[in-house]
């Protein structure tokens, strides 16, 4: 063990990573820090010599848990409730020199522009998640926006949101990250699957109360018009007319690269965390090479995206695409690491 390790809280049980239904009470963990502060002695995050900061990426129930409509399962089949499992470990053995964790909440509402509710077939039927949308098919007429929606989103103008999906598809395409891709309905404010996965959630607030820090959160997805992988920025800025569609995160991104070091985790593997940390090298690309070096990839604490075809195999599987953008991030400098690695940033 690590001189700056510290043992698991009594408390803490690894068997709620896998229950749906589980959720700390946040009065009895603020009066165990107090106890584990004393005990240990524990000092403020404002008095740390270095700040580190872990970033936990859309660590919510839709996508932690077998129940959950985006459950990230990986290949094991097990994913994210190894991972969840991991990262609240990781947090309380390194709880002494984590100085700041921020999570993100992927955050949604029932029309998105990667939902299936937002289109409609040429027959004015609903369409089904987990297929791709393309301009070809629109300028086809296969699919096209639910007229319902320009009521509400655009004034109901019909003609302006067609040109505006239109353009954001193309736009998508030209970037060649991604095609529009519809997901099934997730992380709607609101609903039970838009919260945090219990056992991490317990562990932040420990840890919050613990070092005498906020439990600070940043909120992403609920523009329609745009997905929202990135924590940094939307995948689309601009509308066809020219407006602003959506904004980067400039503050955010700020934050995390005046740290002294970024330990990264969360899901998944393949898209959110993925594109999250392909913002943060584009913006190190422009500022400075040598900050990658100070980002550390959890990657025992993150799996991507598969989808189970019935018969043993996979319908949907982006494992290729994640480990594709580790070794991205690894030959840009950024340190691929595992939760109980030794971690120089954490005193190792």
């Amino acid at each position: 063990m690590k001189s700056t390790e510290l043992p698991l809280p009594a408390f803490y049980d690894a068997k709620n990573a896998e229950r749906w239904g589980f959720h700390p009470n946040e009065e009895t963990l603020h009066g165990a820090a107090a106890a584990w502060r004393k005990a240990h002695g524990v000092k403020p995050s404002a008095a740390d010599a270095q700040n580190v900061h872990l970033l936990l990426i859309d660590v919510q129930k839709d996508f932690c848990f077998p129940q959950g409509s985006l459950y990230v399962a990986g290949r094991s089949g097990t994913g994210a409730v190894d991972d969840s499992r991991r990262i609240a470990e990781f947090i309380y053995r390194n709880l002494a020199s984590i100085t700041n964790i921020t999570v993100t909440m992927d955050t949604h509402f029932a029309y998105q522009i990667f939902f299936p509710a937002f289109w409609v077939d040429r027959e004015d039927r609903p369409l089904t998640a987990h297929r791709e949308i393309t301009t070809a098919q629109i300028d086809a007429g296969e699919v096209r926006p639910n007229p319902a929606v320009a009521k509400w989103l655009c004034g109901g103008s019909y003609p302006w949101l067609m040109k505006q999906v239109r353009y954001y598809c193309e736009e998508l395409e030209k970037a060649g990250k991604y095609k529009l891709y519809l997901w099934p309905p997730h992380c709607i404010l609101g609903s039970d699957g838009h919260a945090l996965a219990g056992v991490v959630h317990e562990a932040r607030m420990f840890h919050a109360f613990a070092r005498g820090v906020q439990s600070w959160v940043e909120v992403k997805g609920g523009n329609p018009l745009t997905e929202n992988y990135s924590v940094m920025q939307p995948e689309v800025l601009t509308r066809h007319d020219g407006q602003p569609l959506a904004q980067r995160s400039t503050g955010f991104l700020r934050t995390l690269l005046h740290a002294d070091a970024v330990i990264i985790a969360g899901q998944a593997a393949s898209h959110c965390v993925r594109s999250s940390i392909e913002d943060i090298l584009t913006e190190i690309a422009l500022t400075d090479r040598a900050l990658a070096k100070k980002i550390y990839v959890m990657t025992d604490c993150m799996s991507p995206v598969t989808v189970p075809d019935g018969k043993g195999g996979f319908a949907v599987d982006f494992t290729a695409e994640a480990d594709k953008a580790l070794a991205r991030f690894a030959a840009a400098g950024m340190n691929l690491v595992k939760s109980t690695d030794p971690i120089p940033c954490l005193g190792a």
